[in-house]
């Protein structure tokens, strides 16, 4: 169906659905032993090799993600944290995990919604296209939102759509109407209420709920990478954004870091989503995965990262060794 906002949808067709496997695998049934105490299925780890955690659990989702066997599991507060032995592997469980999410969310309702964010997170969907996930998900249900954009051209180098429909989109059969692009002609600040707009229409349409809790749109997944600074979205540390509460949508013109012109949802929009996958990868990321998951600091000045914190959703961090190695 062709919408009458001005924001701009992309993309292909429509692939047969059929159901994936999401049976525990025999190395990790050994190694983990289920709590019947528990109402909701709970796993427990018996002896991990990680050498900072001396007893953790690992949740549903960690479940969900054992495509491969996360080789340590933290948790604090409501958040998880799997580390993995290599990019690799923690590729092939963000692939089962989002897998395992699509049918979960279609069976239910008959849409997944998906918010991507640029970087090195693309990357990291790459087992997503591939056998078994590429031929077994229902693309034709999904709905692709970005988190942020830079206000540039859609064929820009430093475009997210490009960069994301080059590594996934551009793989895979997502009808056109159901990825929601940025109107790249429009300023900053117009670009913002447009995309906002283009949310509320789509709230009205049926697509994406409301949190009951805060009123904010509740998308069913996020995957989320990370900046070396902490910053998530184009949502920087220190910057006056971090504080902003109404709007779904908002505008930076004075990014630190370039192009300086960007669209970003907000941090209300963020912590109402269901499930948030935090991807952080390499030894670049691990202060700050320090600073976010491992330091005691009482400091009252967070990381942006640090401020994801889930209204009534599943917050898990997705990493590899190289980034857990200051735990």
């Amino acid at each position: 169906m062709a919408h009458s906002l001005s924001f701009y949808v992309i993309s292909s067709f429509l692939r047969p659905f059929t159901t994936p496997t999401s049976e525990l695998p025999a190395n990790l049934r050994s190694f983990f032993t289920v709590n019947p105490s528990l109402s909701r299925e709970k796993i427990t780890l018996k002896a991990a090799t990680f050498s900072s955690v001396q007893s953790c659990r690992l949740s549903t989702s960690a479940v969900m993600a054992s495509g491969t066997t996360p080789s340590g599991v933290l948790t604090k507060g409501d958040s998880e944290l799997l580390v993995f032995d290599s990019e690799e592997d923690l590729s092939t469980s963000l692939a089962k995990y989002t897998a395992d999410l699509s049918k979960k969310f279609c069976l239910e309702r008959g849409a997944f919604t998906v918010v991507l964010s640029g970087g090195s997170l693309v990357k990291s969907l790459r087992k997503l296209v591939e056998t078994p996930y590429g031929e077994s998900i229902d693309w034709g249900k999904w709905h692709i939102f970005w988190v942020d954009e830079r206000v540039v051209p859609k064929d820009h180098s430093d475009s997210n759509y490009k960069l994301v429909f080059d590594g996934f989109l551009s793989k895979v059969q997502i009808p056109a109407g159901q990825v929601y692009a940025i109107n790249d002609s429009l300023s900053a600040a117009a670009a913002a209420d447009d995309y906002e707009s283009c949310l509320k229409h789509l709230v009205n349409e049926g697509v994406l709920l409301l949190s009951p809790a805060t009123g904010f749109p509740k998308f069913d997944l996020m995957l989320l990478g990370m900046g070396p600074d902490g910053h998530i979205a184009s949502l920087f540390p220190g910057h006056s954004l971090l504080t902003e509460n109404e709007r779904w949508v908002t505008f930076i013109n004075n990014s630190p870091k370039p192009p300086p012109e960007r669209i970003t949802f907000t941090f209300p929009v963020i912590n109402s989503s269901a499930y948030v996958a935090l991807v952080a990868t390499g030894a670049g990321k691990a202060d700050v995965v320090h600073q976010a998951f491992g330091s005691k600091s009482s400091s009252s000045v967070l990381l942006p990262v640090q401020m994801v914190k889930l209204d009534n959703g599943t917050l898990t961090w997705f990493t590899d060794k190289a980034a857990a190695s200051k735990l």
